[in-house]
Formats: C-alpha cells, structure tokens, sequence
C-alpha cells in the first residue's frame, strides 16, 4: 500500500477515536441530576359537598325597643339624657309641667272636702231618723268616688317624672326642652343592649329557601368578628318599594356589639360540589396566591389559583386545581419548582 494512504486511513482511524470519546463526555455533562429533596406534609384534594350562601346587609338592632312617652298633658321642663346616653331601670329621663294634673288634683281635693262635709251631716240625720238609709248610702256612696278621684289625680301627678322602664341606651331623642307632650306622643327611643337582632331583607327569589331556625353566618367587619346567629323571624309580606321580605335573626350577646352596627349576612340556600385546602398551603406573592402542587414522582410545581370562601382555617379553591391533585401543606420558605417532596416519617413526626 502507499505510505500516503496508509498515513490517510491513520488519520481517520485516530479522528473517529477523538470523536466517540467527545461524544461520550458530551453524554456524561447532559446527564439530568437527581433533585433536591425537602420534606413536606402532602394532601390530597377530594371534592365535597359545600353550602351556596346568599348574602344581604344587615343592621343590629334591639330585640327590646321601647318607645318612651308622657302619660300627661304639658311643656317638657327638663331632659335628663341624650342619645347615646346608658341608662339603668328607674333612672329619671324627663319632667313635665303638669299644669292640667294640678288642676284635676285640686278640683278633685274640693270635691272630696264637700263630699266628706255632706256625708258627716247626713250621718247626724240618718241618727235622728231624719233621712233613710237610702238617701245616706247615696252620699257615702259620693264621697267614695270623690276619694277615689283625689288618689287617682296623686297618681298622676307622679307621672310627670318619667323614668327609664328598662335599662338599655337612648338611640332616638323626638322631643326638647319646652315641647309640648301629649298622652301616648313618643319622645325618646330605648333599646335594650343585651339582647339584640339582626333586621335585613332578602330577595323574593331566595325568600322560600330561608325559614325560622335556621343558622345564617353574621359578619361584622367593624370588630372583625364572624358569628353564627339563627333567623329567628321571617315577615311573610314584601316591602311595597324594594319587594324584599324582612328577617330576623339572632344575635350572640356581647358588649362591643351596639344597635346600629353594620352586619354581613350569609344565608344557607343550597349545597354545591367544590374544593377545599388548608389555608397554610396558600402562598401569596406580589399580591397572588398560589399554591404548590406534586406530580406522580412527589416533584413540586408552582400553581396559580383563585380562592373563593373561607371557613373554619380552609378555603375553597374556585379556581387552578381539580379533584384528585395533591398540595403541600405548609410549605418551607426553601421550597421551589423541580424540588422533590418527601413526607417525614411517623416517627420523625412524632419527633418534631
């Protein structure tokens, strides 16, 4: 053979050696690594059945409303309190000028004064057999309704103090100082703080669905407090106006609850399937929430989800996951995409 083409056939013998071998070490860099493991606790989604709720706003109000007014005729002379004002049972809210009360006292007083002179002559009379005792039971008979009379103008005298029949806070002031009162006229407005309710009013498309009994959720956002009451009234006739219907409901007794109160009110109308996680899996960044899912093989993923109701430390995912998927539960800071999830043991559980 020429040594020309022995020193070609070399050549290309030594050029497919360098080759294989950067191939191989170009196999040997591309070979994937293992993930990074970290432990975690997975759960796993399974659809339920959850509650459709209506909600409504709603005022606190007093299950006792007392409207205060004078049992007499006369001027207001002096108002004692103001609304806000806390009164106790007994304490004095206004006085009346009882012109009209002290002229019925005293016409009444000389009525009793002739009744008492006549029925003391007619006593000497029916002694001397002058009169039948007919003629005197008739004058006794007058002096009684005179007595009468006299306690009966006293009593009302006495109303011209009103005082509070309940204790409880003044919410509504009609009247002042030098209005004229009249019987049965409201002048103030008491409501009984501790025992309160909460008026709204539902649609007449969701009406049928609410009845006495049942547990509505109540909101209120100036405490920051979510309580349970009960509906404890449902009035069967529609408002002329807003043809919604007024329910009632009960409310838990506390001191930082007053009449007035705005409520969001949350009524159960019906069930629907839907998913629930813990919310310690919700991670929020840059104003979204997301949560971090596992494959097959435990490998983390990242995901977006639009969350919907809260209750009782979970929320309703509305959007993002589906039945079946697994989450990890309180996620480690360190966690990221492509990592490996492992659940710890029972006993390193147990040990933490």
């Amino acid at each position: 053979m020429h040594p020309s083409i022995k020193q070609w056939a070399a050549s290309l013998l030594i050029i497919a050696s360098l080759s294989a071998c950067s191939e191989a070490e170009h196999t040997a860099q591309i070979q994937p690594a293992a993930p990074k493991t970290i432990s975690g606790s997975i759960v796993s989604l399974q659809a339920e059945p959850l509650n459709v709720f209506y909600s409504t706003s709603g005022i606190v109000t007093s299950d006792h409303r007392v409207a205060v007014s004078s049992r007499l005729s006369g001027y207001i002379r002096d108002i004692k309190v103001k609304e806000g004002s806390q009164v106790k049972k007994g304490d004095v809210l206004f006085r009346v000028d009882p012109v009209d009360a002290r002229q019925q006292l005293a016409q009444a007083k000389a009525d009793l004064d002739n009744a008492e002179i006549e029925l003391t002559r007619f006593k000497s009379l029916l002694a001397d057999k002058a009169v039948s005792q007919q003629q005197f039971d008739k004058v006794k008979l007058r002096y009684e309704v005179a007595r009468s009379k006299v306690t009966q103008a006293e009593n009302q005298l006495r109303y011209a103090v009103v005082r509070a029949p309940v204790s409880g806070i003044i919410v509504e002031k009609r009247m002042n100082v030098g209005d004229l009162a009249s019987p049965g006229m409201p002048i103030l407005t008491l409501e009984d703080p501790l025992h309160l309710l909460v008026e709204t009013y539902v649609s007449e498309k969701h009406i049928a669905a609410i009845r006495e009994g049942d547990k509505v959720e109540l909101n209120i956002t100036s405490i920051n407090q979510r309580l349970q009451g009960e509906v404890r009234q449902v009035v069967q006739v529609a408002d002329a106006r807003s043809h919604k219907f007024l329910v009632k409901a009960s409310l838990p007794p506390r001191k930082d609850i007053r009449p007035g109160i705005f409520v969001e009110v949350y009524f159960i109308v019906g069930q629907r399937q839907g998913l629930m996680l813990p919310e310690t899996a919700i991670v929020h960044r840059n104003g979204l929430s997301g949560v971090y899912i596992v494959d097959d093989h435990n490998i983390a993923h990242y995901r977006l989800v639009r969350l919907g109701q809260s209750l009782n430390g979970r929320v309703e995912v509305a959007a993002g996951l589906h039945d079946g998927q697994k989450v990890v539960d309180q996620p480690s800071a360190e966690l990221l995409t492509g990592m490996k999830v492992v659940e710890p043991s029972p006993m390193e559980s147990g040990h933490e």
